[in-house]
């Protein structure tokens, strides 16, 4: 299951927030999504877990849950889709 995480500090780092969601269960992967003009952190991010049951479980647990003084957002990622009306600058 992918899950996104919203609402991170800036100094959050990936492999923090494994070790966040590893209490739950195996984790596949961990992506932080970055400004690609500045490379910093643009506060949220995904986490794989590959057992359903454990990824509903850390999504239940962790929304709300306070990391760096800042509340998590967590919650099942929804598929991406394409913005056909989005600007290119």
């Amino acid at each position: 299951m992918n899950i996104y995480v919203g609402n991170l500090s800036y100094g959050v780092d990936e492999s923090q927030l494994k070790g966040i969601f590893e209490q739950y269960g195996e984790v596949s992967s961990v992506k932080i999504i970055n400004d690609k003009f500045t490379g910093r952190s643009k506060g949220f991010g995904f986490v794989e877990m590959e057992d359903d049951d454990a990824a509903r479980q850390a999504i239940e647990e962790m929304n709300g849950h306070s990391v760096d003084n800042r509340n998590m957002v967590v919650n099942e990622a929804r598929p991406r889709t394409e913005n056909r009306e989005r600007r290119r600058y």
